[in-house]
């Protein structure tokens, strides 16, 4: 059975706490914006694609018991205040600004619509926030067919299994139900060319250790857990054959994406010393050398660019919804 960390039909909600991991296994109603932003707030739910999902999804609850409103133009404000709130909950989860603005755009198209009415407007807007959850699980099980598939032709063009490193959880923990580069994981494994996983503690929140370990246990992928500063010698020693990483529009992300080493000061330090604990870091291009997978195909970094503007100039020539 697959991992869920998001549990939706039109007019419920359910996410899986994820502070409790990997102790306790609990499912926690979400049946508002409020709730939504608190849990968001407080961690029970991360990963940049699974706060704009949650944060889209506990909208169209609300949408779905009749909120917002009365009258087309207070329905759009209720939308785009609503939408704009959700995004103070975590400022860094780039993916929350954009499909806000995205479903904002939604309802005003809508209630400019001759004949509009504010049902319309609701199931407009609940509509294209089920599409973002639907689209997102398509494009993690393409990226990680496509990272899978580069891979093997990489480094085992024959039946040769791999063994790969990640870091931090980019798994159905952190996305609609499959995951970015531990869905690459996932595909190797599916495929029966996988060897071996190793993913790292991830300090300073432990997000491997915590998050990525239980789904690696879960879906009964071979996998061994290593501290931070292991990295370098599993690299040498355990024949690791490439580092999968999830980042955000920028090559911005968890700490050690850059470095792999231990920046977090020991709990066993005196007291009175200071202590240095940040949780992001930027990874050079120059070091991305396997290319950056997408839901469309695997990219140099300077080729990426090019790419994405064409897909969207596209995809916004001829279609009339939210693109995530």
């Amino acid at each position: 059975m697959t991992l869920e960390a998001i549990r939706y039909s039109r007019g419920s909600l359910q996410i899986l706490d994820q502070l409790l991991l990997p102790q306790q296994s609990r499912y926690e109603a979400v049946g508002s914006v409020r709730q939504a932003w608190e849990a968001i707030r407080a961690m029970k739910v991360r990963g940049a694609p699974a706060i704009a999902l949650v944060g889209c999804l506990s909208l169209a609850v609300e949408l779905q018991a009749g909120a917002g409103g009365p009258g087309l133009a207070a329905l759009v404000a209720f939308v785009r205040d609503k939408l704009s709130f959700l995004v103070t909950a975590r400022p860094t989860a780039v993916n929350m600004a954009r499909a806000a603005r995205d479903l904002a755009d939604a309802a005003a198209r809508e209630a400019e619509r001759e004949g509009a009415t504010e049902e319309a407007v609701r199931e407009r807007v609940i509509r294209c926030a089920e599409d973002m959850l639907e689209k997102d699980l398509r494009d993690n099980r393409s990226i990680g067919d496509l990272g899978a598939r580069h891979l093997l032709e990489r480094v085992a063009p024959s039946s040769g299994k791999v063994t790969v490193l990640t870091h931090c959880n980019t798994g159905a923990l952190a996305t609609a139900g499959y995951g970015t580069a531990l869905g690459v994981i996932r595909s190797l494994h599916s495929l029966g060319r996988l060897e071996h996983a190793f993913c790292t503690e991830t300090r300073p929140y432990n997000q491997g250790a915590r998050l990525t370990a239980f789904e690696l246990v879960y879906e009964q992928i071979p996998a061994t857990l290593i501290a931070d500063s292991m990295v370098a010698a599993a690299m040498a020693h355990r024949g690791v054959s490439a580092v999968w990483f999830g980042e955000g529009l920028d090559p911005a992300s968890i700490i050690e994406t850059d470095t792999n080493s231990c920046l977090l000061a020991s709990p066993l330090s005196p007291a009175g010393i200071g202590v240095w604990n940040p949780a992001f870091d930027v990874t050079p291009h120059d070091l991305i050398t396997g290319g950056i997978i997408t839901e469309l195909g695997v990219f140099a970094p300077e080729e990426l660019r090019a790419a994405l503007t064409t897909t969207i100039s596209s995809r916004n020539g001829t279609l009339d919804g939210p693109q995530m």
